[in-house]
């Protein structure tokens, strides 16, 4: 095992690898080294006779809070890029892992912390889960594959959680995909403690978290589908588009506008809600979005798509977003261009267009 100082704890506890995030203070925030340890932690584990990997985070906050962002707005555009590059080569790898990858999603999970185990075999929440990809609130958009997640939720319920940076609990994210069983807390340990000892074989894996697993709460997201869905379902159906398309950035603009419009009518807390967004990360959002389902992406094309649309993010709002909701902590993000309306489609078409 590690030194409990290190960044990451790997341990081999009899048929499993474990890997724990160890930066409890900064709710397990991704940096650079972490994303390199996990990368060689996982290629051993595959090879070194482990039946699968457990993936949880030190403390009692959460699992991963998501990427160090505060260092990469203050490192620059060229760190950010380096980081997104290797932590999407870890993401991959936990879907692509000949061995099962077990993510236990306790308490809060966002942004990078889903690309680290919402791709996973099997994807665990408990009562304190607090999933979300929050990222248009600072100026970028989901990544780490997280927007394939929120293509194929239910209905349009990813498009709403993505423009609101809105959050999801236990039963939210396994009623719209994000994760597979509820298993109490306090039982976590236990688990792991059952993996290591029986989990000798896909199968026997996936019996004995069953054995854990007991009912999800019911989901408040799937009880408000309806009025969501109309509400999406009508601002992006007007003006419709074609994937192959080269003006998805001007439907994408259109699409935005149609529903602030139609949210001030019939929803105003969640047009409210978006203006307070970076207007640019809402448009590339629903055009990522639109695009990945349209397309039928797969989780490898939509990061490479992730590390082009982001790389290209960070030289924009990115800063401003982190310095106001992470640094300064005003809330008062200074934008640019400050509104939806004043969103041109040439840019757009700057930042989403696949020619690098």
């Amino acid at each position: 095992m590690e030194s409990n100082d290190a960044p990451v704890l790997i341990d081999r506890l009899g048929h499993i690898t474990r890997v724990t995030l160890n930066r409890p203070r900064a709710i397990n925030a991704l940096t650079l080294e972490m994303v390199e340890i996990m990368i060689q932690a996982l290629e051993y584990a595959a090879t070194d006779g482990s039946r699968a990997v457990v993936i949880t985070g030190a403390g009692d906050r959460g699992l991963c809070g998501g990427g160090d962002i505060k260092a990469m707005a203050q490192d620059g555009a060229q760190h950010a890029h380096e980081f997104i590059e290797r932590e999407y080569v870890l993401d991959l790898m936990t879907q692509e892992l000949p061995i099962p990858v077990i993510g236990l999603m306790d308490g809060i999970t966002m942004g990078g912390g889903i690309g680290l185990t919402g791709h996973a075999a099997h994807r665990i929440v408990t009562e304190t889960s607090r999933l979300a990809m929050p990222e248009t609130r600072i100026g970028i958009v989901p990544d780490v594959g997280g927007h394939l997640l929120l293509a194929n939720a239910p209905g349009h319920l990813g498009e709403y959680l993505a423009v609101s940076s809105g959050q999801m609990d236990a039963g939210d994210a396994i009623a719209l995909g994000f994760a597979d069983v509820f298993v109490a807390r306090d039982r976590l340990p236990e688990l792991t403690t059952a993996l290591a000892e029986g989990g000798e074989d896909n199968e026997s894996i996936e019996r004995i978290i069953a054995s854990f697993a007991t009912e999800a709460p019911e989901s408040k997201l799937i009880a408000r589908q309806h009025e969501i869905d109309e509400l999406f379902g009508e601002a992006l159906s007007a003006p419709s588009f074609s994937p192959a398309a080269l003006d998805l950035g001007e439907w994408a603009i259109a699409a935005a506008l149609r529903l602030v419009a139609l949210a001030e009518e019939r929803m105003p807390e969640v047009a409210a809600t978006i203006r307070e967004m970076s207007p640019t990360s809402v448009i590339v959002t629903l055009a990522q979005i639109t695009r990945t389902r349209q397309l039928g992406l797969t989780l490898e094309q939509v990061l490479r798509d992730d590390l082009r649309v982001c790389s290209r993010l960070f030289q924009r709002d990115f800063v401003e977003g982190v310095r106001a909701r992470v640094i300064d902590k005003d809330n008062a993000p200074a934008w640019n261009p400050a509104t939806l309306e004043a969103v041109e489609a040439a840019d757009i078409a700057v930042i989403i267009n696949p020619v690098e």
